[in-house]
Protein backbone atom coordinates (compact mmCIF):
# COMPACT_ATOMS: atom_id res chain seq x y z
CA UNK A 1 0.00 0.00 0.00
CA UNK A 2 1.31 3.43 -0.83
CA UNK A 3 1.88 6.89 0.24
CA UNK A 4 1.58 10.83 -1.58
CA UNK A 5 3.07 13.88 -0.01
CA UNK A 6 1.24 16.41 -1.02
CA UNK A 7 1.13 20.21 0.12
CA UNK A 8 -2.08 22.12 1.28
CA UNK A 9 -3.46 25.01 0.27
CA UNK A 10 -0.44 25.41 -2.85
CA UNK A 11 2.25 26.05 0.07
CA UNK A 12 5.40 25.35 -1.36
CA UNK A 13 7.73 22.87 0.70
CA UNK A 14 9.57 24.25 3.52
CA UNK A 15 13.45 25.73 2.92
CA UNK A 16 16.23 24.37 4.55
CA UNK A 17 16.36 26.82 6.73
CA UNK A 18 12.63 26.51 8.18
CA UNK A 19 12.93 22.54 8.64
CA UNK A 20 13.72 22.73 12.36
CA UNK A 21 10.80 24.85 12.92
CA UNK A 22 8.54 22.04 11.67
CA UNK A 23 6.30 20.23 14.03
CA UNK A 24 5.07 16.16 12.89
CA UNK A 25 1.28 15.65 14.14
CA UNK A 26 0.50 11.80 13.21
CA UNK A 27 -2.94 11.10 12.43
CA UNK A 28 -4.25 7.62 12.82
CA UNK A 29 -7.46 6.55 11.70
CA UNK A 30 -9.84 3.38 11.42
CA UNK A 31 -13.35 3.25 10.77
CA UNK A 32 -16.34 0.87 10.15
CA UNK A 33 -15.07 -1.48 12.26
CA UNK A 34 -18.21 -3.59 12.57
CA UNK A 35 -17.16 -5.57 15.46
CA UNK A 36 -14.53 -7.25 13.49
CA UNK A 37 -12.08 -8.16 16.95
CA UNK A 38 -10.18 -10.85 15.21
CA UNK A 39 -8.44 -11.35 12.15
CA UNK A 40 -10.54 -12.50 8.82
CA UNK A 41 -10.08 -16.22 8.27
CA UNK A 42 -7.55 -16.99 5.43
CA UNK A 43 -9.90 -18.70 3.22
CA UNK A 44 -11.91 -15.21 2.92
CA UNK A 45 -12.25 -14.13 -0.57
CA UNK A 46 -11.90 -10.83 -0.39
CA UNK A 47 -9.69 -9.97 2.75
CA UNK A 48 -8.10 -13.20 3.49
CA UNK A 49 -6.19 -13.09 6.88
CA UNK A 50 -6.41 -9.20 7.09
CA UNK A 51 -7.56 -6.98 10.16
CA UNK A 52 -7.67 -7.67 13.81
CA UNK A 53 -7.69 -5.78 16.94
CA UNK A 54 -4.48 -6.98 18.13
CA UNK A 55 -2.07 -6.37 14.98
CA UNK A 56 -3.70 -2.52 15.07
CA UNK A 57 -2.21 -2.24 18.47
CA UNK A 58 0.74 -3.88 17.81
CA UNK A 59 0.96 -1.53 14.72
CA UNK A 60 -0.21 1.79 16.80
CA UNK A 61 2.18 0.90 19.22
CA UNK A 62 5.37 0.71 17.27
CA UNK A 63 4.35 4.26 15.44
CA UNK A 64 3.84 5.96 19.04
CA UNK A 65 6.88 4.94 20.00
CA UNK A 66 8.19 6.61 16.84
CA UNK A 67 6.39 9.55 16.46
CA UNK A 68 5.82 12.22 19.72
CA UNK A 69 2.97 13.83 18.67
CA UNK A 70 0.29 11.32 17.76
CA UNK A 71 -3.65 10.81 17.33
CA UNK A 72 -5.66 7.63 16.87
CA UNK A 73 -9.03 8.35 15.64
CA UNK A 74 -12.35 6.35 14.72
CA UNK A 75 -14.75 7.19 12.00
CA UNK A 76 -17.99 5.12 12.93
CA UNK A 77 -19.78 2.23 13.06
CA UNK A 78 -17.74 0.55 15.95
CA UNK A 79 -20.61 -1.97 16.65
CA UNK A 80 -22.83 -4.75 14.28
CA UNK A 81 -21.37 -7.23 11.90
CA UNK A 82 -20.03 -10.18 14.29
CA UNK A 83 -21.18 -12.03 17.37
CA UNK A 84 -18.87 -10.07 19.61
CA UNK A 85 -21.74 -7.48 19.02
CA UNK A 86 -24.80 -9.89 19.90
CA UNK A 87 -23.31 -11.06 22.93
CA UNK A 88 -21.76 -8.09 24.51
CA UNK A 89 -23.49 -5.30 23.09
CA UNK A 90 -20.33 -3.07 22.03
CA UNK A 91 -18.70 -3.77 25.29
CA UNK A 92 -16.05 -6.45 24.14
CA UNK A 93 -15.08 -3.40 21.30
CA UNK A 94 -14.99 -0.44 23.37
CA UNK A 95 -12.91 -1.70 26.21
CA UNK A 96 -10.57 -2.93 23.36
CA UNK A 97 -10.73 0.41 21.85
CA UNK A 98 -9.94 2.06 25.41
CA UNK A 99 -7.16 -0.40 25.53
CA UNK A 100 -5.31 0.23 21.98
CA UNK A 101 -5.80 4.11 23.33
CA UNK A 102 -7.96 5.65 20.58
CA UNK A 103 -7.98 9.86 21.47
CA UNK A 104 -11.69 10.49 20.09
CA UNK A 105 -14.30 8.92 17.72
CA UNK A 106 -16.77 10.21 16.30
CA UNK A 107 -20.67 8.08 16.09
CA UNK A 108 -21.72 5.75 13.17
CA UNK A 109 -25.70 4.97 12.33
CA UNK A 110 -24.78 1.25 13.44
CA UNK A 111 -24.14 2.72 17.15
CA UNK A 112 -28.10 3.31 17.62
CA UNK A 113 -28.90 -0.64 16.69
CA UNK A 114 -29.52 -1.13 20.33
CA UNK A 115 -31.29 2.67 20.90
CA UNK A 116 -30.10 5.46 22.58
CA UNK A 117 -29.54 3.01 25.56
CA UNK A 118 -27.55 1.06 23.79
CA UNK A 119 -24.98 3.76 23.46
CA UNK A 120 -25.00 5.19 27.10
CA UNK A 121 -25.59 2.05 28.71
CA UNK A 122 -21.64 1.04 27.08
CA UNK A 123 -19.76 4.59 27.64
CA UNK A 124 -18.53 3.21 30.96
CA UNK A 125 -16.33 1.15 29.06
CA UNK A 126 -15.07 3.59 27.27
CA UNK A 127 -12.16 6.31 28.10
CA UNK A 128 -12.41 8.15 24.78
CA UNK A 129 -14.85 10.57 23.62
CA UNK A 130 -17.33 10.19 21.03
CA UNK A 131 -17.70 13.17 19.31
CA UNK A 132 -20.53 14.25 16.99
CA UNK A 133 -21.71 17.84 15.92
CA UNK A 134 -25.02 17.80 14.01
CA UNK A 135 -26.53 15.35 16.18
CA UNK A 136 -29.24 17.41 18.50
CA UNK A 137 -28.82 14.81 21.69
CA UNK A 138 -31.27 17.55 23.77
CA UNK A 139 -33.60 15.75 25.53
CA UNK A 140 -32.64 12.54 25.21
CA UNK A 141 -30.61 9.97 27.32
CA UNK A 142 -27.01 11.41 25.49
CA UNK A 143 -27.50 14.81 26.13
CA UNK A 144 -24.16 15.88 27.38
CA UNK A 145 -22.39 13.25 26.86
CA UNK A 146 -21.35 13.15 23.07
CA UNK A 147 -19.34 16.40 22.69
CA UNK A 148 -19.78 19.08 19.77
CA UNK A 149 -15.67 19.06 19.07
CA UNK A 150 -12.96 18.48 21.28
CA UNK A 151 -9.05 20.51 21.36
CA UNK A 152 -6.11 18.48 21.92
CA UNK A 153 -2.50 19.78 22.44
CA UNK A 154 0.17 18.56 20.43
CA UNK A 155 3.69 20.32 20.73
CA UNK A 156 2.94 23.73 19.52
CA UNK A 157 0.02 22.98 17.47
CA UNK A 158 -3.60 23.32 19.10
CA UNK A 159 -5.88 20.51 16.99
CA UNK A 160 -9.12 21.04 16.69
CA UNK A 161 -11.60 17.86 15.99
CA UNK A 162 -15.46 17.80 15.33
CA UNK A 163 -17.27 15.30 14.44
CA UNK A 164 -20.80 15.03 11.69
CA UNK A 165 -22.99 11.61 11.36
CA UNK A 166 -24.92 10.58 8.01
CA UNK A 167 -29.09 11.08 8.02
CA UNK A 168 -30.27 8.53 10.37
CA UNK A 169 -33.70 8.58 8.82
CA UNK A 170 -34.38 5.66 6.42
CA UNK A 171 -31.28 4.00 8.19
CA UNK A 172 -31.90 3.83 11.57
CA UNK A 173 -35.08 2.77 12.99
CA UNK A 174 -36.87 5.85 14.49
CA UNK A 175 -37.92 4.04 17.86
CA UNK A 176 -34.03 3.55 18.46
CA UNK A 177 -33.10 7.33 17.39
CA UNK A 178 -36.09 8.77 19.07
CA UNK A 179 -35.81 12.65 20.01
CA UNK A 180 -32.44 13.17 18.22
CA UNK A 181 -32.73 15.80 15.60
CA UNK A 182 -30.37 15.87 12.82
CA UNK A 183 -28.46 19.36 11.53
CA UNK A 184 -27.57 20.59 8.34
CA UNK A 185 -23.75 19.06 8.20
CA UNK A 186 -22.76 22.05 6.08
CA UNK A 187 -24.45 24.21 8.26
CA UNK A 188 -22.87 22.82 11.60
CA UNK A 189 -19.83 22.03 10.34
CA UNK A 190 -19.43 26.21 9.25
CA UNK A 191 -20.49 26.62 12.79
CA UNK A 192 -17.91 24.46 14.59
CA UNK A 193 -14.75 25.51 12.20
CA UNK A 194 -15.76 29.02 13.50
CA UNK A 195 -15.49 28.01 17.21
CA UNK A 196 -12.15 26.22 16.36
CA UNK A 197 -10.11 28.59 14.21
CA UNK A 198 -11.50 31.62 15.90
CA UNK A 199 -12.66 30.77 19.60
CA UNK A 200 -9.92 27.89 20.55
CA UNK A 201 -7.64 29.42 17.86
CA UNK A 202 -6.77 25.67 16.46
CA UNK A 203 -3.94 25.64 14.00
CA UNK A 204 -5.30 22.07 12.77
CA UNK A 205 -8.96 20.71 11.61
CA UNK A 206 -9.73 17.61 11.55
CA UNK A 207 -13.47 16.63 10.68
CA UNK A 208 -14.21 12.68 11.69
CA UNK A 209 -16.90 11.98 9.02
CA UNK A 210 -19.92 9.40 8.85
CA UNK A 211 -21.32 10.50 5.90
CA UNK A 212 -19.92 8.26 3.14
CA UNK A 213 -16.62 9.65 0.48
CA UNK A 214 -18.79 10.18 -2.13
CA UNK A 215 -22.84 10.46 -3.47
CA UNK A 216 -24.17 9.38 -6.59
CA UNK A 217 -26.98 11.45 -6.43
CA UNK A 218 -25.53 14.70 -5.07
CA UNK A 219 -26.18 14.11 -1.54
CA UNK A 220 -24.03 15.21 1.55
CA UNK A 221 -20.46 13.39 1.32
CA UNK A 222 -17.01 13.95 2.09
CA UNK A 223 -16.22 14.94 -1.38
CA UNK A 224 -19.51 17.37 -1.27
CA UNK A 225 -17.77 18.58 2.33
CA UNK A 226 -14.92 19.65 1.54
CA UNK A 227 -16.00 21.83 -1.57
CA UNK A 228 -18.52 23.75 0.12
CA UNK A 229 -16.83 24.97 3.10
CA UNK A 230 -13.51 26.55 4.52
CA UNK A 231 -10.78 25.84 6.86
CA UNK A 232 -10.88 22.30 7.61
CA UNK A 233 -7.60 20.92 6.88
CA UNK A 234 -8.74 17.49 6.48
CA UNK A 235 -11.42 14.89 6.34
CA UNK A 236 -11.41 11.31 7.97
CA UNK A 237 -14.30 9.10 6.67
CA UNK A 238 -16.64 6.44 7.59
CA UNK A 239 -19.54 4.80 6.14
CA UNK A 240 -19.36 4.12 2.56
CA UNK A 241 -16.39 1.89 3.11
CA UNK A 242 -14.21 2.81 0.47
CA UNK A 243 -10.78 2.23 0.88
CA UNK A 244 -8.31 5.01 -0.61
CA UNK A 245 -4.59 3.57 -1.44
CA UNK A 246 -3.86 7.30 -1.05
CA UNK A 247 -5.64 10.63 0.23
CA UNK A 248 -7.60 12.52 -2.13
CA UNK A 249 -7.18 15.90 -2.24
CA UNK A 250 -10.17 18.60 -3.01
CA UNK A 251 -10.03 22.34 -3.30
CA UNK A 252 -12.55 24.09 -0.75
CA UNK A 253 -14.63 27.67 -1.65
CA UNK A 254 -10.84 29.71 -0.83
CA UNK A 255 -9.20 27.54 -3.03
CA UNK A 256 -7.14 25.57 -1.00
CA UNK A 257 -6.68 21.48 -0.37
CA UNK A 258 -8.38 19.48 1.86
CA UNK A 259 -7.06 15.93 2.64
CA UNK A 260 -9.70 13.42 2.48
CA UNK A 261 -8.75 9.84 3.70
CA UNK A 262 -10.95 6.72 4.61
CA UNK A 263 -9.78 3.12 4.80
CA UNK A 264 -12.23 0.11 3.63
CA UNK A 265 -14.09 -1.28 6.72
CA UNK A 266 -13.60 -4.29 9.19
CA UNK A 267 -9.88 -3.31 10.08
CA UNK A 268 -8.23 -4.42 7.22
CA UNK A 269 -6.18 -1.19 6.95
CA UNK A 270 -4.98 1.49 9.09
CA UNK A 271 -4.66 5.10 7.55
CA UNK A 272 -2.21 7.52 8.04
CA UNK A 273 -1.53 11.35 7.84
CA UNK A 274 1.55 13.22 8.35
CA UNK A 275 1.04 16.86 9.01
CA UNK A 276 4.48 18.96 8.87
CA UNK A 277 3.23 22.31 10.57
CA UNK A 278 5.49 25.50 10.73
CA UNK A 279 3.48 28.38 12.35
CA UNK A 280 5.73 31.27 11.60
CA UNK A 281 5.66 30.30 7.97
CA UNK A 282 1.83 29.37 7.90
CA UNK A 283 2.34 26.78 6.25
CA UNK A 284 1.24 22.73 6.28
CA UNK A 285 2.63 19.63 4.51
CA UNK A 286 0.96 16.37 4.62
CA UNK A 287 2.02 12.79 3.71
CA UNK A 288 -0.11 10.14 3.50
CA UNK A 289 0.25 6.07 3.90
CA UNK A 290 -1.89 3.33 4.43
CA UNK A 291 -0.90 0.53 6.56
CA UNK A 292 -2.29 -3.08 5.48
CA UNK A 293 -3.44 -5.06 8.92
CA UNK A 294 -1.58 -8.04 7.89
CA UNK A 295 0.20 -11.07 9.66
CA UNK A 296 3.46 -9.60 9.35
CA UNK A 297 2.36 -7.14 12.52
CA UNK A 298 2.20 -10.53 14.52
CA UNK A 299 6.18 -11.04 14.44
Amino acid sequence: MGSLFLGLGGYALPSKAAKNKLTKITLLHTNDMHSHIDPFPESDPKHPGLGGFARINALVKRIRVEEENTLLLDCGDIYQGTPYFNFFKGEAELKLMSKIGYDAGTIGNHEFDNGLVGITSQMGHMNFPFINSNYDFTGTILEGKVEAYKTFQKGNVKIGIFGLGVELEGLVSSKNCEGVKYIDPIYMAEKMVEVLKDKEQCDLIICLSHMGYSSNAGGICDLKLAKETRDIDVILGGHSHTLLETATRIRNLDGKEVVINQVGWAGIALGRIDFYIDKEEGTKLASSTLHSIDKKLEA
